[in-house]
């Protein structure tokens, strides 16, 4: 399903983590992946409110943890920057899709990393 808002569809998911070449593109292809696909349920089933979207971003959430051990077996890490990074795009989702008001720690609340 493609994208239809267009502040999203013109996002580059990730960017500043695929500058750096402690991250492997491979993986984060993955990433970046899971924040599309968290677009399309949005746009598939737009939630009513901030709790249903938090269900939905902490979904994707765990998604992301399972990721982790991808990027340790390419010794790489879901560290710092990167934390902010995804933590930027989860906020940036939310946001596009009319919930500004969203808290970023509640849209990443059942992160492991």
């Amino acid at each position: 399903m493609p994208i239809t808002n267009h502040q999203v569809a013109g996002h580059a998911f990730l960017r500043h983590l695929y500058a750096d070449e402690y991250f492997p593109d491979e993986v984060l292809d993955k990433g970046r992946a899971i924040l599309l696909r968290l677009c399309e349920r949005i746009e598939t089933e737009p939630p009513p409110d901030l709790a249903a979207l938090y269900a939905l971003t902490q979904s994707a959430t765990e998604e992301f943890n399972l990721l982790e051990a991808e990027f340790e077996a390419v010794g790489s890490e879901i560290e710092t920057v990167a934390r902010e990074e995804i933590a930027e795009d989860f906020w940036f989702v939310a946001s596009a899709y009319g919930f500004a008001d969203a808290d970023v720690e509640e849209l990443i609340a059942t992160r492991d990393w």
